[in-house]
């Protein structure tokens, strides 16, 4: 009843989860974001995969479809905008990091499907991706830093502002972009990981 009475008065969010989730329980959150990025370097680790492995031939999952390409092409921007929107939409309704990182990567996944993961891999490279899940955790651990610093505690958005309420939509809005960049990074890496599993064996 806390959340649902005074939610509206001090976080200033329509939307009541992602005020929960973003402010409320930005601890639970921080452990779930770094739960993700843990599985992601669990993935590398366990497969075995290192910096000079190279990936499959850029050979498509379904072979060469003329026409499926045609219709991707056009699709797979659209997929980003819309995960680019649920990400900074998640203050006014359903959305936020995760639902965001999700969409993003599909996205990407849905490319290394129809035109191979060598042509993916230019475009998202391991290593990139290894840097991006860092920085989403960097980017939501230095925003709590950066309160503590401020002589707040870890994640206490209203100092970042003068007015409160602005400070934690500054603050929802940094962690919810760290959360969006480490799924939809982890997802990515996930993915290369499997898709070149066999170069391996």
């Amino acid at each position: 009843p806390r959340y649902i009475n005074q939610g509206p008065t001090e976080v200033g969010m329509p939307n009541m989860v992602t005020a929960v989730l973003a402010s409320y329980r930005g601890y639970d959150t921080f452990g779930e974001t770094l739960v993700i990025f843990t599985a992601g370097i669990a993935v590398l680790l366990l497969l075995g995969i290192h910096e000079d492995a190279r990936m499959r031939p850029g050979v498509s999952a379904i072979g060469d479809q003329v026409v499926l390409r045609s219709v991707v092409k056009p699709l797979l921007p659209l997929i980003l905008l819309f995960g680019l929107y649920v990400q900074f939409h998640g203050d006014f309704g359903a959305g936020g990091g995760f639902q965001a990182g999700v969409i993003l990567s599909v996205a990407f996944i849905f490319y290394a499907l129809i035109f191979g993961l060598d042509t993916t891999e230019k475009i998202a490279p391991p290593y990139f991706l290894r840097i991006m899940a860092s920085t989403g955790i960097l980017l939501y651990a230095g925003t709590g830093v950066t309160t503590l610093f401020m002589g707040g505690n870890f994640l206490d958005y209203d100092l970042l502002s003068v007015n409160p309420v602005e400070g934690q939509h500054i603050g929802i809005l940094l962690v919810e972009l760290g959360v969006g960049i480490t799924v939809s990074s982890v997802m990515l890496i996930i993915f290369f990981a499997f898709a070149g599993w066999e170069k391996n064996e």
